[in-house]
């Protein structure tokens, strides 16, 4: 649909960006710190750097929380290490790590930023994954003692709360993004017990929230994308409809209406992977409400009906967003209308606008995009950095959000990734998102300065303009 007039974005539209703790905070053992799975059991290629300093933000953080006062962001979307609020998971609280994130959220809040806090970003406390992790039933309700440490300590203070970050991708690309932990090198049955796992205690931690918190907010942040049909044949659009069930609805469905999506159900058990339910489980996913939804939009995928042989699949290298095929169930076909990136990630801001529309249409929650982003390998020119395809991919994708809002989906929010440039899963620190430039490579942690890119500058003009002048 083509609007006659563009719809304003809300006056109070939270125009942030966002990070996780273990790409940009560093400090991986200092002040009580436990170790996680990223610190414990994350393999890299040689050369590549590790997380231990990171952005260095723990360090850093007032520095770059003036910087996003500067920068303009009405939010900032990050998440909470465990493992630095209680280093074994489920012991002792450490008050120091606690100290940290009142430091940092009291700055936010000095400068008129939004907190939008991570409760779980992949990071799962070592010592729970030593015990068996998510196959654990125990790390249940370590999960929500955990939340309720946040809840009583930051609840004054956060009003948006979101419980898992990509449950989905931990789930089927644990091993590619490095988050499996020795727990998560298990048979798919294992796999989909621990994935069921993570849905209670997903659904225990919104029920305590609206507990403790009722006038807080909470929901899940699964990594969604539209997924095309590779043609008009009928055997095409099951094929996409089996995949999106899989890959996107099963995690939204249950976390919304708390039951799994037929589809995904009958999957599960084609397959021999139907998770069992402990006593109180569907009770327990049935009570939970989320208020909205987040999601990490970075393309769209095309796929094909199954030839049930090994055509099915894509070379995809270690790459997580890259579609990949399955024998049986769909085939990674590329879609050639669409651009890619330097990573072979396909270009698709139609594509986010696509997939707003049907999550609005499906469940009619208010949505928050929680990442979007271009990553490169941005090189500083007489101390600039001129990131002028960064801003045209924004741009772009801004301009599909108020396309979305013309047609009355309910966007409250956009906090691309990142903040600042923050130490990538697969390549490190050489490939950068951020807004703000920090001065070093893999290995050399050189001074660790902010400068500012172009993209910085035009986003500030974006947020002033509330989205009204995108350069």
């Amino acid at each position: 649909m083509q609007h006659s007039k563009k719809t304003p974005f809300p006056d109070d539209f939270l125009w942030g960006a966002s990070t996780s703790a273990y790409q940009t905070e560093g400090a991986w053992n200092e002040d009580g710190k436990g170790p996680s799975i990223i610190d414990t059991y994350m393999h890299r290629a040689e050369g590549v750097a590790d997380y231990k300093v990171a952005s260095d933000h723990y360090h850093h953080y007032a520095e770059d929380v003036a910087l996003f006062a500067e920068l303009g962001l009405k939010a900032y979307r990050f998440s909470i290490a465990w493992s630095r609020v209680i280093p074994d998971g489920d012991g002792a609280v450490n008050p120091e790590g606690v100290a940290f994130y009142h430091r940092l959220i009291d700055a936010l809040h000095e400068r008129g930023i939004e907190p939008v806090v991570t409760m779980y970003h992949f990071d799962l406390p070592a010592a729970l994954d030593d015990k068996g992790g998510w196959s654990d039933r125990n790390t249940v309700e370590a999960f929500v003692r955990y939340a309720r440490v946040l809840f009583d300590e930051f609840g004054d203070k956060v009003r948006y709360w979101i419980t898992i970050n990509e449950q989905n991708m931990m789930i089927l690309h644990g091993k590619a993004i490095g988050t499996a932990g020795r727990s998560g090198v298990a048979s798919e049955d294992v796999i989909y017990q621990q994935n069921h796992n993570m849905f209670v205690a997903q659904a225990k931690v919104m029920t305590l929230c609206h507990d403790i918190l009722p006038e807080a907010k909470i929901g899940p942040a699964p990594n969604i994308v539209s997924v095309y049909p590779a043609s008009c044949a009928p055997e095409d659009v099951i094929a996409a409809d089996d995949w999106d069930a899989v890959r996107n609805l099963m995690y939204l469905d249950i976390a919304v209406k708390g039951i799994y999506h037929p589809l995904a159900w009958t999957y599960l058990k084609e397959k021999g992977w139907a998770p069992t339910f402990e006593d109180g489980d569907a009770e327990a996913l049935a009570a939970a409400h989320p208020d909205f939804i987040a999601f990490n939009y970075y393309s769209t995928q095309t796929v094909g009906a199954s030839r049930g042989d090994a055509s099915d699949l894509q070379h995809r290298g270690a790459d997580q967003q890259i579609v990949r095929g399955e024998v049986g169930l769909y085939r990674a076909v590329k879609n050639e209308h669409l651009p890619t990136n330097a990573f072979g990630w396909e270009i698709d801001p139609i594509g986010m606008r696509t997939t707003m529309r049907r999550l609005w249409d499906r469940y009619h929650l208010p949505l928050i995009i929680t990442e979007n982003g271009l990553g490169a390998f941005d090189e500083v020119v007489d101390g600039k950095i001129h990131d002028d395809y960064r801003i045209d991919y924004l741009r772009r994708h801004i301009e599909q959000i108020q396309m979305a809002l013309g047609d009355g989906v309910d966007i409250f929010g956009y906090c691309p990734w990142s903040a600042i440039d923050l130490i990538s899963t697969h390549q490190g620190a050489a490939k950068r998102y951020g807004f703000i430039y920090i001065n070093r490579d893999e290995q050399d942690l050189r001074d660790l300065a902010r400068i500012k890119k172009d993209s910085f500058h035009w986003y500030h003009d974006v947020i002033g303009s509330n989205g009204t002048d995108l350069g």
